[in-house]
Formats: structure tokens, sequence, C-alpha cells
């Protein structure tokens, strides 16, 4: 290669043409896809269908699988805390890399049940994992994105969380017919290939980037950007009894067996592999505080259909379209928040940390909250259905409130 030629290299890897530009995002984005599908998709979701499976493999006592499911919402919440420390002390990037690394060692090590303190170690650090990458992922790639875009790229983004949700209810079972041991390592190798692939697609960190995480000020926020982040916990709360029950309710509640629950939760898992491609084009054609209304509304409906009908083809609605909000209002709400915090990348990452940590707190107090309120009631899974409709009636009575108040002032 000649010096001219050379030049001219360098220029358009630091210049990227209009054409290579798109080309560009989309690299990003399924970088993006690629770590929320192992830090979310796969550490958290695939451990659902691996429950009977290590209870019959004696690993572990049917209560103490439960201890071990909760480390990764507890971890997660860590993860959510901590994101921000941990871009300070090594930026962002780097921090993607290394949570995809250890969400790998952690399908590895967790297939031998050396100890429960082991195992739920183990859980806990996969959990921390999703919780940074949910932070990161979507911040470190929106700044390389044209406005016009933002909703779809953070949909490409989140989908990894829906093709996690498919992945546990087809790749999994297909894994365990080899063995437990064998399906983590499976699981292992899947979310190490993911993780090398994406290893060099991420954005270059500037240092104006990693300076800005010293300087931002997340103290000043604006009432509907606060209001936003408990309209986020209250949509966690919802999306609870289908994540938690509706494999149990059509299973025994309706008493139509384990088969016909099952699938109920693919249909779920396809509607939140389509779910954020959806809501992020139309946050994109609509405005994202519009989108993110009807979104409330349709969600609502959705979440308390099963108390009105449970028809099949009332269940089936109900399941994609919850499975779709599952990780589809995660765009919508980024989106929002890059409206309501303009012009500062530093100060809309603090906003979105603050949005994960409430959604991982609301999740976690509704997951065990509802638990405490099924074994009450003696299995009453339409009252379950009932609190999580009212939840986001509750976040769209608080979008509308706001709105009118903001109208008369």
């Amino acid at each position: 290669m000649t010096n001219a030629n050379t030049k001219q290299h360098m220029e358009t890897r630091l210049h990227p043409q209009p054409g290579s530009e798109s080309q560009q995002t989309w690299r990003y984005a399924v970088a993006g896809l690629s770590a929320s599908l192992v830090g979310l998709g796969l550490a958290r979701f695939s451990y659902t269908p691996l429950i009977p499976a290590l209870i019959a493999a004696k690993w572990f006592s049917a209560s103490d699988v439960v201890y071990l499911g909760a480390a990764n919402l507890a971890g997660y919440l860590a993860g959510a805390l901590a994101a921000r420390a941990v871009v300070t002390r090594i930026g962002a990037v780097r921090a993607l890399r290394s949570m995809m690394l250890l969400a790998t060692v952690s399908f590895f090590a967790s297939s031998t049940p050396v100890s429960f303190t082991w195992f739920f170690a183990w859980r806990f650090l996969s959990g921390l994992t999703g919780g940074i990458i949910m932070v990161l992922a979507a911040s470190v790639i929106q700044p390389h994105t044209s406005p016009a875009r933002r909703g779809i790229v953070g949909g490409v983004i989140f989908a990894g969380v829906g093709l996690g949700v498919a992945a546990s209810g087809t790749l999994v079972p297909l894994l365990l017919q080899q063995g437990l041991q064998q399906s983590w390592y499976g699981l292992g190798v899947l979310s190490a290939m993911l993780t090398l692939a994406s290893w060099w697609n991420w954005p270059t960190e500037t240092k104006a980037d990693a300076a800005s995480s010293h300087q931002a000020n997340p103290h000043h926020t604006s009432p509907a950007a606060r209001a936003l982040l408990v309209q986020y916990g209250l949509n966690a709360v919802a999306l609870v009894p289908h994540m938690v029950f509706i494999v149990d309710f059509v299973a025994r509640g309706l008493g139509q067996g384990i088969a016909a629950g099952s699938r109920y939760w693919v249909l779920y898992g396809l509607g939140a592999i389509a779910g954020p491609l959806v809501t992020g084009h139309l946050g994109d054609r609509w405005g994202f505080g519009p989108a993110l209304r009807a979104a409330f509304l349709i969600e609502a409906a959705a979440v308390l259909l099963p108390n009105v009908s449970a028809t099949p083809i009332s269940l089936i609605v109900s399941s994609i379209v919850v499975g779709g909000f599952t990780p589809g209002i995660v765009p919508l709400v980024l989106g929002r928040i890059h409206e309501l915090v303009p012009h500062s990348n530093e100060r809309q990452r603090a906003t979105w940390s603050h949005a994960t940590t409430s959604f991982a707190l609301f999740q976690a107090a509704a997951a065990y909250g509802f638990s405490w309120i099924y074994a009450q009631t003696g299995g009453d899974y339409l009252l379950l259905f009932g609190l999580g409709g009212g939840a986001v009636v509750l976040a769209l009575a608080i979008d509308l409130g706001l709105a009118l108040a903001t109208r008369k002032a």
C-alpha cells in the first residue's frame, strides 16, 4: 500500500463517508444485541427451563433453586447501581467486553455444583453483568446514532433480550437432551462466540466521553424525567405476573398441563423478539412520549386480559403482547430520556442508570411480593394479573396527569 493509499485509508477510518456511517451504526447495534443476549437474555432466562433438571439431578433442593434464581435479580440490581462507577474506572466499552466475558465464565463455572455458595455467587455475578450491560450498551451506541434512527437501533439492541427468552424455550430443552452439565457448556460456548463476534464492533470511546463522567451533574433532573423513573418501575411490576406465573397459570390454574403452559412461554418469547423492533420504530415515527403512552395503554389491556377471558385466543394475545413489551418498553423509555435530557450524553447515561435501578428494585419487590400474595391467597392468579394491570394503569395516569399539569402551567 502506497503512502497516499495509507493516508486515504486512515482518513476513511477517522471520517467515514455517509454510506459507511449507516453501516457502522448497524454494526454497533449488532454488538449491542449480542451483549443484551449474553448478559440479559441467556444469563437470566436460560435458567428457568434448567430448574427442573437441577432438581431432578439433585444438584439442589427445590427451595435452594428459588434462592439461586433470586441471586440473579439481586446481582442485576447491584450491576445497575455499580455501572457508572465501573465506567469511571475502566471505561464503558472495556466494561461491556469484561461483562460479556464474565457472563461467559459464569456458564462454565455453573457446570459443576461445587456448593450452594459457589453456585449462588456465579448466579449473582451473571445478574451483575446484565445490570451493567443494560445501563451501558445503548448509552454507548446511541450517541453515534442519528436521532431519526434512535428508536429502531435501540430496538435492535434489546431484541437480544427477546432472543434469550425464545432460546430458553427452544435451545435449552435441546441442550438438556445431552445432559445438564453439557447444557451449561453449550450456553458458555454460545456466549463466548457472541462475545468474540462483537469484540471489535463497539464504538471507539473518546477522551471527551471519559472526562464527562466526572463533569455530569445528575441532580438537575426535570419533574418529567423523575416521573419517568417511577413509571418505568411500575411497568416492571406489570410484567411480573406473566414473566413468573403465566406458565403455571395455564398448566395448573387452568388444568391444561405443563406442555400447554410451555407453548404460551414460547409465544411470550416470540413477542419479546419482535417487541423492541416494533416499539422502537413507532418511537421514531410518533415521538417517544406519545408512543410510550400508547404502550402503557395497550400493555394494561394485555396484562388484564386473562381476568376478562381465559380462552386460548385471549391467552395467545396476552402472552405475545406482554412478551413484546418485556424488552419493548426499553427503547421507548431510553428514547424518552433523550428527549427529556438533551445535549448531554453523560446526563442521559446517568438518568438511564437511575431508570434501570428503579426497574430492578420494583421488579424484585414485585417478584417477592406477588409470590407472597400467591401463597397467602392459595394461588389466586387473577388477583396478580389485576395488580399488574393496575400498576401500568397508574404509570399511564402519572404521565397524563403530568402532561395536564404542564399544560395548565
